[in-house]
């Protein structure tokens, strides 16, 4: 494991496995924009709110790496 990637990283790309099914290589070629655009998909389709860290985070929570 490369030591400059922070914990946060390394869980999200569990997240997007699961999520998204990415594989490790897509993940990593994907933008902050690419992962924002999965993930708003958990928003409520009918909320003005946009996906902020405590979404996230409870995106992590329900699907945490093994």
């Amino acid at each position: 494991m490369d030591d400059r990637l922070g914990p946060a990283a390394i869980k999200l790309a569990g997240v997007m496995a699961r999520v998204a099914g990415w594989r490790p290589d897509e993940y990593w070629a994907a933008t902050p924009a690419d992962v924002r655009a999965v993930l708003a998909g958990w928003v409520e389709a009918d909320s003005e709110a946009s996906l902020d860290g405590a979404a996230l985070a409870a995106m992590m929570e329900r699907f945490p790496d093994g």
